[in-house]
């Protein structure tokens, strides 16, 4: 009977300790999504925005700010009459879950309009078109290490921004050239840097947005940008998939602003700089 009941103790016992356990064990965080959408927007007055840091979007210029998406958002607010907050991230990931979480209302930079992210974002009207390529430096045919065609990427390792839609075009590029592509993500850096690590033989290819790449090859002129990756993408803004009246909105503007003589000089500022 003592046996029994040292039993029962003990089995009372390890039950207590996993009560406890279970109800203060570090649970794993759940996402919050907040839905916002264009009338709270509008009642705060505020719409907040997230881009990336580089020498077409956003950027620094004298003692202001500059870029062809910064631009453009700016416009969107002073037409609205709200006030425009725009942040850089140069992590793709934080800009999606910063969407979600209800951090920012629009991811104000270009995303291609793929099916991979049609079902947990709202694209806007497009606004730009360009392609994916690969950053290398100019070396001779005979170098073992220069890249002359897709095919040649087979076993190389290729550098990307945290995140970045360029993953799911390597990945079937991969598929098309029956081989493996290795794909390096790094967090920290935006493309420029990626570009810049390039230049100065710290890694071997990069792959980034073709206007990006193009905007520093003044400065960086033994880069070699002549490799597409992809073809030519309709490239948009996107807003959370709880926000349609935000989109409905960014696209009855976006109509009008597109065809409009402001549109075409920002266009022709930063994407043809030279």
């Amino acid at each position: 009977m003592k046996t029994l009941k040292n039993k029962y103790l003990k089995y009372l016992i390890l039950g207590f300790i996993s009560a406890v356990v279970v109800t203060f064990w570090p649970r794993e965080k759940q996402e919050v999504v907040v839905e916002r959408d264009y009338p709270e927007i509008a009642a705060e007055g505020i719409i907040r925005g997230v881009t990336e840091y580089n020498a077409i979007s956003y950027y620094v210029e004298g003692d202001s700010l500059a870029g062809f998406y910064h631009d453009i958002f700016r416009a969107f607010a002073r037409d609205k009459n709200l006030k425009a907050e725009l942040v850089p991230e140069m992590s793709f990931e934080k800009r999606l879950s910063g969407l979600r979480s209800g951090e920012f209302d629009v991811i104000a930079y270009g995303i291609p309009i793929t099916s991979e992210w049609k079902d947990s974002l709202l694209f806007t009207t497009p606004l730009a078109q360009t392609k994916q390529i690969l950053v290398q430096r100019k070396l001779n045919e005979e170098d073992s290490v220069a890249i002359s065609s897709q095919i040649d990427l087979a076993g190389k390792t290729l550098y990307v921004v945290k995140g970045s839609p360029a993953i799911l075009r390597i990945h079937n590029l991969a598929n098309e050239i029956a081989d493996t592509i290795y794909i390096q993500q790094i967090e920290d850096y935006g493309a420029e840097q990626l570009i810049a690590m390039v230049a100065h033989g710290d890694i071997d290819f990069v792959v980034c947005e073709e206007s990006i790449a193009q905007a520093m090859t003044d400065s960086l002129t033994h880069i070699d940008i002549s490799t597409g990756i992809g073809f030519t993408q309709l490239y948009a803004w996107a807003v959370s998939n709880h926000s349609p009246a935000l989109l409905d909105t960014l696209n009855h503007w976006l109509e009008d602003f597109i065809p409009s003589a402001e549109y075409k000089e920002l266009y022709q500022r930063y994407y043809y700089k030279k």
